[in-house]
């Protein structure tokens, strides 16, 4: 029984931490390791209504902006005076996802292939979108055609919250019964 156990526990600790990862499932945070979200994601109620499309990051002015996974540049370019990064992620469905970065100097060009942790460009001066605390952030957005989506559910949850978890053992307790021996 013992054996099997031993046997379980390490089929499950392999299939949780696979070796390699296959091409286009790396997913990393555009700014920094792991930047104070200063304003959260909140969907407006209609299409037109209040609400914020996006997140928005802490990183200093010049901060290199990183791909957050592999995509190809679908814009880069001013808009509304600021500069503007959109990237579209490879089989994400129809019409495939884009991830937007805001406001940024593009250090690449529509079509080019990119990888994830690529630069694709620099954090600009402040816009007025940042939190009034915060002297300078990214907005980073997604969308699925016009419908926009909360960015943070590209990543793994480990990026969020500090690393995988884990179980530690409780001290002073036995299983019941012998159960395992």
């Amino acid at each position: 029984m013992r054996k099997l156990l031993t046997v379980t526990v390490a089929l499950l600790v392999l299939l949780a931490f696979p070796s390699s990862a296959r091409a286009g499932d790396a997913r990393l945070w555009p700014v920094g390791e792991r930047p104070t979200v200063v304003r959260a994601w909140a969907p407006p109620a209609t299409p037109y209504g209040p609400g914020h499309r996006g997140v928005d990051l802490a990183a200093p002015i010049e901060a290199p902006v990183r791909a957050v996974t592999d995509g190809r540049v679908f814009f880069a370019g001013g808009i509304a005076g600021r500069g503007v990064v959109s990237l579209e992620l490879p089989d994400t469905g129809d019409p495939p996802l884009r991830t937007t970065y805001e406001p940024v100097t593009p250090a690449v060009r529509k079509g080019e292939e990119v990888t994830a942790g690529e630069v694709v460009g620099t954090l600009q001066l402040p816009t007025g979108h940042c939190p009034l605390a915060t002297p300078s952030c990214l907005h980073w957005g997604l969308l699925r055609g016009d419908t926009y989506l909360n960015p943070l559910t590209l990543l793994d949850p480990s990026l969020m919250h500090g690393g995988r978890s884990r179980l530690l053992p409780v001290w002073g307790w036995e299983w019941p019964g012998g159960l395992f021996g």
